[in-house]
């Protein structure tokens, strides 16, 4: 099990601290970093620690930056893993390793150390999130997601992206902006990683794990993901990813018409997409109405025309579900954190993520073709 952080926030070191922090500033920088979470000591926080002023960064979750590397590429990692399996002799160890080549280079060690599913999940979080509500995302994350036996996942790599810690809707302009910066580091990522394919299995001695890697974005995280595809060239797209969620999307309802360029790329690289919508999502009628034009978004509306992607494209109606897991003003009126907090989307969840065929998906009504809705 592992919990990554890749997060384009400004370093800082805290006084009387030794160790490099991400920042709560509400600005991005131009290159990413990323730290590895360490739970071997983690408590829950009690109510009276969650109200000190200090309940903030490490004291909410600890976590170490890796370090920069020293070459590019991934042919030290190549050589510790040729070493660690006795092929050839290298004076290189996994410490000699930093950035995406400690993390890949992990990650590989423990999804081919089983034969069990564990899967990757890339989560991408959405608006009016400072680090410190990261963290704690974080935190829910492990439990829903790596804890649970009913999820294929036991790794999550967390992008951090600096949105403003306001729900004031001014600021949503700029969590715009911040999202659109961060579609860049996720583009490196996605690069990176495909070096990492590249540099690591044209060696007939090692062999890919056969594990699975997805992609879940919610809300103004659908912002990134769209930027990373904005700038994703075709020729460069390898199917990499097993399944995207776009859960309560903030983006048009037209992404994925040619015009829009961005999307529609989502099938050359996932083997399915599943758009999880709630018609009566309050969060989503707010974007439309005073920040977007007047322009229907993805996770209230569904999408504006997917005929050439209904074999890989599924349309997931939550607009039914019950909030039975948190069930405070928040949730029951906004309609949109369905994924906290209805089991009924998270079971439907879990499920997507164990590739089950989409048409045997238990407690679902089929629509039509491609269109589901979640009942009781």
């Amino acid at each position: 099990m592992a919990v990554y952080i890749l997060s384009n926030r400004k370093i800082i070191r805290h006084h009387g601290e030794k160790v490099d922090s991400f920042s709560n500033d509400e600005y991005s920088i131009p290159n990413f970093r990323i730290a590895k979470c360490n739970f071997d000591n983690h408590k829950e926080a009690t109510s009276q620690a969650k109200k000190k002023k200090d309940y903030t960064n490490r004291n909410i979750l600890d976590y170490q930056l890796f370090s920069e590397p020293e070459k590019q590429g991934y042919g030290e990692v190549l050589d510790v893993l040729l070493s660690e399996k006795g092929v050839k002799e290298s004076p290189l160890t996994a410490d000699n390793l930093g950035g995406t080549q400690r993390m890949f280079y992990e990650l590989y060690k423990n999804m081919s150390a089983t034969k069990d599913r564990s899967d990757v999940l890339i989560f991408i979080h959405g608006y009016a999130y400072d680090f410190d509500d990261e963290l704690k995302a974080i935190i829910d994350l492990k439990k829903l997601f790596i804890d649970n036996p009913a999820s294929p996942v036991e790794h999550i790599l967390f992008v951090s992206w600096p949105a403003s810690s306001s729900i004031i809707p001014l600021t949503y302009f700029d969590d715009k902006a911040s999202s659109i910066n961060s579609g860049t580091s996720l583009l490196r990522l996605f690069y990176f990683y495909t070096q990492f394919l590249k540099d690591i299995f044209s060696n007939r001695h090692l062999v890919p794990c056969n594990q699975r890697i997805h992609i879940m974005t919610h809300s103004l995280g659908n912002r990134v993901l769209q930027s990373m595809l904005y700038s994703l060239k075709r020729e460069n797209i390898l199917r990499v990813i097993d399944q995207v969620l776009l859960l309560n999307a903030d983006v048009s309802y037209k992404v994925f018409e040619d015009s829009e360029d961005s999307f529609n790329k989502l099938p050359l690289l996932a083997n399915r997409i599943s758009i999880y919508l709630n018609r009566q999502d309050a969060i989503l009628g707010i974007s439309q109405f005073t920040k977007n034009i007047l322009t229907p978004r993805l996770g209230k509306n569904g999408p504006s025309d997917i005929t050439h992607y209904k074999n890989i494209v599924s349309i997931i109606d939550c607009t039914f579900v019950k909030d039975d897991l948190l069930n405070s003003f928040k949730f029951e009126v906004g309609n949109h954190w369905g994924y906290l907090s209805s089991s009924q989307v998270q079971n439907d969840i879990f499920q997507n993520l164990y590739g089950i065929d989409r048409n045997l998906i238990t407690n679902r009504i089929k629509d039509n073709e491609n269109i589901f809705t979640i009942i009781s």
